[in-house]
């Protein structure tokens, strides 16, 4: 079991700093990626970044050296920030990991709620 509970985002200034957190709490099993979608008006969920629980990180094309994904000392909480947003980052922004149990070698995938996040002055 893992629940997801994001933090963060809201109504954001454009050129302005964005700093998502999720947070992840669960027992006996492993965490093994977290990351971030969005998905904006009228598009499709698309992935943002994501990291690995060794610190391998991935991410998208559009990002362009503007955002950063993190995590704490215990992998249990994922972090995104953008140091300029733009207004096309607005989105509602989901959070998702993929963990298993320690007993079981089953595979399992949970998104966070998604809140909004607008850019606008």
């Amino acid at each position: 079991q893992v629940q997801l509970v994001e933090s963060g985002g809201g109504l954001v200034q454009p050129g302005g700093p964005l700093r998502l957190s999720c947070a992840a709490s669960g027992s006996i099993l492993r965490i093994n990626v977290m990351g971030w979608y969005r998905q904006g008006p009228g598009k499709e969920r698309e992935l943002v970044a994501a990291i690995t629980s060794n610190g391998r990180t991935n991410y998208a094309d559009f990002v362009k050296g503007r955002f950063t994904i993190s995590r704490d000392n215990a992998n249990t909480t994922v972090y995104l920030h953008i140091n300029s947003v733009k207004p096309e980052e607005t989105a509602v922004y989901y959070c998702n990991a993929d963990w298993i149990y320690l007993e079981r070698s089953t595979l399992y995938d949970t998104w966070g709620q998604g809140p909004q996040v607008t850019v606008s002055s």
